[in-house]
């Protein structure tokens, strides 16, 4: 049985995908989303800790350097316990994937140190949303989700595209059904919004 609420998955899922139904828009979002995740958590890397917590000492690749328990911290927590609750198998390796964000990206900016760093970042940012807006104008042809409900937006993205794919190359559902359920709902929604739209232009 799914769960209900926050935590409704099969709702989250098929809001996102019924803005992402293309195939090269969704492609477009698995190559740029992620990125966008670790280059706001490299910027984050330079915001002051939360509560004056203190900073730990930690090694990669031989380099030693302080993890900061600051908001770049508290996103990927947030993030990360969001993602188990939605979905426990799928929601782990998602959580994996925030916290190596996390670790990495803090590793690259105290490499970088600010002044290049926020370069990098306004690079990266402008390149992976102009991608994106170029997936929804040209091939999906719908506005992105962000512009109807930017929070739940911005949640979903990472997860949204590591489930597509997980079902794309390892057929992962989170429950038997789940892709079908998802599926209808998603025609359901898309069908209702070219409805509204052809009653607009008529």
């Amino acid at each position: 049985m799914g769960k209900i609420g926050l935590f409704d998955l099969e709702k989250h899922f098929a809001f996102y995908g019924a803005y992402h139904s293309n195939p090269i828009n969704i492609a477009i979002h698995m190559l740029f989303v992620w990125p966008i995740f670790f280059t706001a958590l490299l910027l984050a890397y330079f915001t002051p800790s939360l509560f004056n917590l203190p900073h730990i000492d930690f090694s990669l690749f031989g380099n030693h350097f302080d993890l900061i328990l600051n908001i770049g911290f508290l996103a990927t927590v947030i993030y990360s316990v969001f993602y188990i609750c939605l979905d426990a198998k799928a929601g782990s390796l998602a959580a994996l994937f925030c916290v190596i964000c996390w670790v990495t990206s803090s590793f690259l900016a105290r490499k970088l140190g600010f002044s290049i760093a926020w370069k990098v970042v306004l690079v990266a940012q402008i390149v992976c949303w102009t991608g994106q807006f170029i997936g929804h104008g040209v091939f999906e042809k719908r506005a992105p989700a962000l512009l109807d409900n930017l929070v739940q937006a911005f949640i979903m993205a990472p997860f949204f595209v590591l489930l597509e794919a997980l079902q794309d190359f390892f057929g992962y559902e989170p429950r038997p059904g789940f892709h079908a359920a998802v599926q209808a709902k998603i025609d359901s929604e898309i069908n209702e919004w070219k409805e509204k739209k052809q009653k607009l232009i008529s």
